[in-house]
């Protein structure tokens, strides 16, 4: 399973966004608000060019939700064939992720945490076990932890500490959650602004 294992704090501040949402690139954001490398202080934001501007949009997307460039290219591929605005529908795809699901409904800290308890199958969908982060839910689909998972001091802490309202498109409570229905734009909060990367894939 291909997963990005590089600087994370890099990329947040690269991007200007707390791609991981974690604490550590938060604080890194507020100690060192300018890009990385020997002349990141002096480099001018919002000076670039419309490639960029483009480029750095889908590289928010595919690390926000873990995707590398081979499979985030089907996701786009699969999104132009939907009715619907091609963005918008990338967007609801990468959101349907069970890894995603599971980082929706405060069972995990962070994306790429949420997408170690999928690969470790503490994940359940109605009632079975799945291992693969990119498995994409459906409507009326129940998504659970396991038994084991329930138990789990990680996950319990997560569950107590984060406080994190579902979105809504899924309903539940604390160890298991429905898809209600599927994603909406209004929605979906990541700080991605999905025309750019309509545009840049329509060169």
């Amino acid at each position: 399973m291909a997963r990005y294992t590089g600087p994370r704090v890099r990329v947040s501040r690269r991007l200007s966004t707390n791609i991981f949402e974690n604490p550590k690139g938060s604080r890194a954001l507020d100690r060192r608000p300018f890009p990385p490398g020997a002349h990141g202080r002096t480099r001018r934001r919002g000076q670039g060019s419309e490639y960029l501007a483009q480029m750095q949009e889908k590289q928010k997307a595919k690390y926000i939700y873990g995707v590398l460039e081979r499979q985030f290219r089907r996701t786009y591929e699969e999104a132009t064939r939907l009715q619907g605005p091609t963005g918008e529908n990338l967007l609801r795809l990468l959101e349907q992720r069970l890894d995603n699901v599971v980082f929706r409904a405060g069972w995990a800290s962070t994306r790429p945490q949420a997408r170690q308890f999928v690969s470790h199958g503490l994940i359940q969908v109605d009632g079975k076990r799945v291992d693969v982060a990119s498995y994409r839910v459906r409507r009326g689909d129940v998504v659970s932890l396991s038994p084991r998972a329930a138990q789990m001091i990680q996950i319990q802490h997560n569950i107590d500490t984060l406080d994190r309202p579902l979105v809504g498109w899924l309903e539940g409570g604390d160890k298991q959650v429905t898809v209600r229905d599927l994603p909406q734009r209004d929605h979906i909060d990541v700080p991605v602004r999905e025309q750019l990367i309509v545009e840049l894939y329509s060169k």
